[in-house]
């Protein structure tokens, strides 16, 4: 699995396409002759790039589950749905399909989150409200996710 790291802004052109920034489009150098997934996010009304190779785990991980079990194949076809393969082109720009435009809100400017080993796309007033905390405390999720974790010796989490 490969981290990738930051935050990072651009604007979308009136094609539709998004610049990578430079330092983003560096970390996934090794993926971009195999391409990419970027399909609709579960939680947020934003947008999720997989490199191919993570996209083929979670899709190994999905295969495992029973179709026969009718919430199994209910969430898969929820889960794939508006799933597009894409390319970055040789300028370093990503095309959104106007479909996921649609459900991510995705208007002029965009932010790139990092996600672990994929990438969130945000409208960037969505993004900024999204983080906010507006709705959360920030500290009490930690604790509840993270609080409960100690698997490392250096007694730090």
């Amino acid at each position: 699995m490969n981290t990738i790291v930051g935050t990072y802004e651009c604007k979308v052109d009136a094609k539709g396409r998004l610049m990578i920034p430079a330092p983003l489009k560096k970390q996934l150098a090794a993926s971009l002759q195999d391409g990419f997934v970027l399909k609709r996010s579960v939680f947020q009304q934003c947008l999720e790039l997989y490199p191919m190779e993570e996209w083929n785990l979670m899709m190994a991980k999905i295969n495992k589950l029973n179709r026969f079990v009718k919430k199994n194949n209910d969430f898969i076809r929820r889960f794939t749905a508006g799933v597009k393969v894409v390319d970055i082109d040789a300028l370093g720009r990503l095309l959104v399909p106007k479909d996921l435009v649609t459900f991510s809100g995705i208007s002029k400017d965009v932010v790139f989150s990092s996600a672990v080993n994929i990438v969130e796309i945000w409208d960037k007033d969505l993004y900024e409200k999204s983080i906010s905390g507006e709705d959360m405390d920030f500290a009490d999720l930690a604790e509840e996710v993270m609080g409960n974790i100690n698997d490392d010796d250096n007694g730090i989490s």
